[in-house]
């Protein structure tokens, strides 16, 4: 088995965050890897396409949202020692973010939660299921258990 080099720990500030991030830097340590922290603010549409806006177009939500991930990413990243130029915010679909980040830094280990969702929650996509199909390197999809 080869040793990862560089691992990507994305992360949705569930309440399972820390304990994924446990998981990573564990690896980190055990392989002397580089460490990096990705949170993808989902870009989701604030459009009912029968009632028109939802809010008015004035209210900016997306600053909002990006300002508060990144000062979750911020205190995160500080606790478990992640430097600055290892923290990455992104826009968009984490399915996508994650694999594009992961391609685009050389990572050679994924590391994300992973709620074992079945049924009609399947069906509608985990960002897990997406990461582990078209990602270039290894994926550890860490178990979180729902309460």
């Amino acid at each position: 088995m080869k040793n990862y080099t560089h691992i990507l720990l994305a992360v949705d500030f569930s309440d399972h965050t820390d304990a994924i991030a446990e998981r990573a830097r564990d690896l980190a340590d055990k392989y002397q890897a580089k460490i990096s922290l990705l949170h993808v603010v989902d870009n989701l549409p604030i459009i009912d396409t029968v009632n028109g806006p939802i809010i008015p177009y004035e209210i900016d939500l997306t600053e909002q949202l990006m300002e508060s991930a990144r000062l979750r990413l911020e205190k995160l990243a500080e606790r478990f020692n992640i430097p600055e130029n290892n923290r990455f915010l992104e826009l968009g679909s984490p399915k996508i973010e994650i694999v594009r980040i992961a391609e685009e830094n050389a990572v050679d280990l994924i590391v994300v939660g992973s709620h074992g969702r079945h049924g009609l929650a399947l069906l509608l996509g985990s960002t897990a299921n997406g990461v582990l199909h078209h990602a270039k390197c290894d994926v550890l999809a860490v178990r979180i258990k729902d309460e």
